[in-house]
């Protein structure tokens, strides 16, 4: 049993050091949270609205940090001018929604690395881009666990709304679903997962964690309810283990939960497929 003791002292050892338990804290909080929307980004074909306004959030940020007010609000109200934008495009314009996406996102993401080039910044302001949840204060720990708690709770109780919405729109519609509402609904809370993801892995990743949970999810589980449940424990293991591996070996956090992800998803591959052709004697 050395090894297991061995196990459970490289788990417990980091977590003497409270930087290392806010930054726990703070990656399980926003691995759920990614993790329970990430199922119905998948389900809605989603994913690139979820990339445009995870870049779209930066002009937000910036000008938020010029004019001295939190961070927070500017990134909320710069995604959801990102996601507005990219309906009324939409509706009044002949052309595709993934192009109108990928127009949006790649303007205002341009336009804030503009506006962060003339922006005389502290270290801060640049973990934004790549995340920092290694250096996170308690205050924004608050943040995060709020934002992510009020976030899975709106989602969970209105999950079969927001289900059959995202499956079938127009049968939603028919049995008398608000679909406006869960539309603009589903963005708002979008927005506010992104701003509470930004922390644990910035900008540039924040979209990884909004897709690989619920496509891992998917190969493992046949009901919405299992594909839930399997998404925020692959979400789980993947930031508790991604911020272990980045206390041990000295590397930015977010991307070693993102590869931890990865290789999750590839593992969920390998297993469907040897399932669906079992090993066949010679």
């Amino acid at each position: 049993m050395a090894w297991l003791e061995y196990v459970l002292t490289y788990i417990t050892e980091p977590l003497g050091f409270p930087f290392m338990q806010r930054a726990m804290f703070a990656a399980i909080a926003t691995g759920v949270v990614c993790a329970i929307l990430s199922c119905f980004l998948v389900l809605k074909g989603w994913s690139l609205m979820g990339d445009a306004i995870s870049h779209g959030v930066l002009p937000g940020i910036i000008l938020a940090y010029s004019a001295g007010l939190p961070i927070v609000i500017g990134a909320f109200g710069s995604g959801m001018i990102c996601a507005l934008a990219t309906g009324y495009i939409k509706d009044h314009c002949r052309v595709k929604e993934d192009t109108v996406m990928g127009i949006v996102l790649s303007g205002m993401f341009a336009l804030g690395l503009v506006l962060f080039s003339h922006i005389d910044s502290d270290q801060h302001l640049s973990h934004i881009l790549f995340g920092n949840v290694l250096g996170i204060t308690l205050a924004e720990l608050r943040q995060v666990l709020l934002i992510a708690g009020a976030v899975s709770l709106v989602i969970l109780v209105k999950r079969r709304d927001l289900m059959l919405y995202c499956f079938d729109p127009a049968q939603a519609r028919v049995l008398g679903l608000p679909v406006k509402t869960l539309h603009y609904g589903l963005l708002c809370l979008l927005a506010l997962t992104i701003v509470a993801a930004l922390q644990a892995v910035g900008v540039i990743l924040v979209i990884a964690m909004l897709i690989a949970p619920g496509i891992t999810a998917s190969l493992l589980a046949r009901r919405f309810d299992g594909m839930l449940l399997a998404a925020v424990l692959v979400s789980i293991f993947s930031c508790v283990t991604g911020t272990l591996i980045s206390f041990y070996i000295d590397a930015a956090t977010g991307p070693c939960i993102v590869i931890v992800q990865a290789l999750l998803f590839v593992a969920a591959q390998v297993h469907r497929i040897a399932r669906r052709n079992p090993t066949q004697t010679a």
